[in-house]
């Protein structure tokens, strides 16, 4: 059996914790007798017959008639999916998204059903290109949809192919896919690497314009979104269910295909298999390699250190497929995520240590540029919990990453302008929004660059920045080590040049002698604070 997370309190003979560092590593010593490690869960068991359990599913499905009863000759069938942002890293082939939509696609054969549509759910992220939705749903699918334009990826600026369903009765404006929002039947097919993914999410968000997902993605809703990964205490996830009654309302019949994957980020055998194991357990052949690893990474350049990181493909294990209404399919899943990812912690810290790796959903085959590091410290790490945050109201995070002063020019061109123009007049999410969004989200450059390049909306950095207010409000300090001095300052943070420095710049908030909670993510962890 798998072994579960485990919190290991720091003595003297613990040896240095690994700290991921963008494309590279530190080994750091934490201060003995006052610092704890949070570790994550072994991989949880695979699905044996992951074929089987999709059959299951779609036959099966909870609170809805089977797939094949809800298809008939003549619908107009639609099959949205995640998109590149998920998982990370991305799968070895064949990805799971692939898997279900040939199920899905073979049922639709079977009763007949010739008009379908494959669209890839980009919200306001950048278009996917061919190699990715190859990867996605595979050659067959790829190369019998894709040339007569019948799978494409969503966009959320094109007035031709967007539907208003109606408001919430908070105001939320409700505007999705209009192929999506004309279906006879809605198959949304998900991956759920944690549990901020799926549910009404999938729809409410993948499949809307701007219009709609302004009203969600807001400094107002995120800062009282008390984790994204606890949905019931996420007014992002508020919003994103009410908007989810309205597309039903509306009509629109959503049959929701979720799945759930284990953490095996870096393998059992090969090249980074290091990376999964727990620091006081690795043979003298681990830290051979380790070293190895470490010393190759040093002969490297940027983009060559960038480019091996990027192609890793992780082997991660299907551990469900639940199928059905969107509620009871999505209660299960969070379920599956749980038994994965959640491990206890016993009371906040003072101070919060992460190693942020080279990837968070944005930077897929692109740069980890500053707003991004921003935004996956202190909007996705800094939210891997339950109950509370794992460090107290007022505490210091400390962070290590490189930070590059370094952008993507296809696929970050508002971030470039967003760097240079609005975090130099102001960091503040309130400001920002009310000062800055309407003018980039409108822009119509910007919007060109959407929708017929690879370029995230142009209100994508603000989006980014808005995803760490919870945190801002929360912290005391933000302190980044090893990062560039210029950047880590124009975020706003605090530059040191090593962990010790960064805890003794940690005691003007906290006081002398901070306890320390270091959270060894990735593989994925999730503290379970109480």
């Amino acid at each position: 059996m798998p072994r579960p997370g485990l919190v290991l309190d720091v003595d003297r003979s613990t040896p240095p914790i690994l700290f991921h560092h963008g494309e590279s590593f530190r080994l750091e010593k934490l201060p003995a007798g006052r610092s704890r490690v949070v570790y994550p869960a072994e991989p949880l068991p695979a699905l044996r017959d992951v074929e089987g359990a999709i059959a299951d599913a779609l036959d099966h499905p909870l609170d809805s008639d089977p797939l094949a009863a809800r298809l008939r000759p003549g619908m107009k069938l639609v099959i949205a999916f995640d998109d590149v942002s998920l998982p990370l890293p991305k799968m070895r082939r064949p990805d799971i998204r692939q898997r279900v939509i040939e199920a899905v696609l073979d049922r639709a054969a079977a009763a007949g059903v010739d008009d379908v549509r494959i669209i890839a759910a980009l919200a306001l992220h950048r278009r996917m290109t061919e190699d990715e939705l190859r990867h996605a749903v595979g050659d067959r699918v790829y190369d019998a949809f894709a040339p007569d334009g019948r799978l494409y990826n969503h966009d959320a600026e094109d007035p031709d192919d967007l539907a208003f369903l109606g408001t919430t009765p908070h105001g939320e404006e409700v505007e999705i896919n209009k192929a999506a929002a004309e279906s006879d039947l809605l198959v949304y097919v998900n991956i759920n690497i944690v549990s901020m993914d799926g549910g009404h999410k999938s729809t409410a968000t993948g499949l809307a314009s701007y219009r709609s997902i302004r009203h969600h993605h807001n400094p107002a809703t995120m800062v009282h979104s008390r984790s994204f990964m606890d949905r019931h205490a996420s007014e992002l996830h508020h919003s994103n269910w009410r908007m989810g009654e309205v597309i039903r309302q509306a009509g629109v019949e959503v049959f929701q295909v979720e799945t759930t994957l284990n953490n095996d980020t870096f393998g059992e055998k090969g090249p980074l298999s290091v990376l999964q194991k727990r620091e006081w357990e690795w043979s003298t052949r681990d830290r051979m390699t380790f070293m190895g690893m470490q010393a190759g990474l040093k002969r490297m350049g940027p983009n060559a250190r960038r480019r091996a990181f990027q192609s890793w493909e992780a082997p991660y294990g299907v551990t469900s497929v639940t199928a059905g209404a969107v509620d009871p399919v999505h209660e299960r899943t969070l379920q599956h995520c749980f038994d994965q990812h959640l491990v206890s912690v016993e009371g906040q810290t003072d101070v919060l240590t992460m190693g942020l790796p080279y990837i968070c959903p944005y930077n897929v085959d692109s740069i980890m540029n500053p707003i991004l590091v921003m935004c996956l410290g202190l909007g996705y790490f800094f939210n891997m919990y339950r109950g509370r945050p794992l460090v107290r109201e007022g505490g210091v995070l400390i962070l290590s990453h490189p930070t590059p002063w370094d952008f993507h020019p296809v696929h970050h061109p508002s971030y470039i302008d967003f760097f240079e123009e609005v975090l130099a007049d102001t960091t503040d999410p309130k400001v920002i929004a009310e000062k800055y969004e309407t003018r980039y989200a409108e822009d119509e450059w910007y919007r060109h660059l959407y929708r017929t390049s690879h370029a995230y909306h142009g209100v994508h950095p603000f989006y980014m920045w808005y995803w760490g207010a919870h945190a801002l409000d929360h912290l005391g300090s933000v302190i980044v080590v090893g990062g560039d001095t210029r950047a880590v300052r124009r975020l706003g943070f605090r530059p040191a040049s090593t962990l010790q420095d960064a805890l003794e710049m940690a005691t003007d908030t906290v006081g002398p002698q901070p306890t320390v909670t270091h959270l060894h993510n990735p593989p994925i962890v999730m503290a379970d604070v109480t």
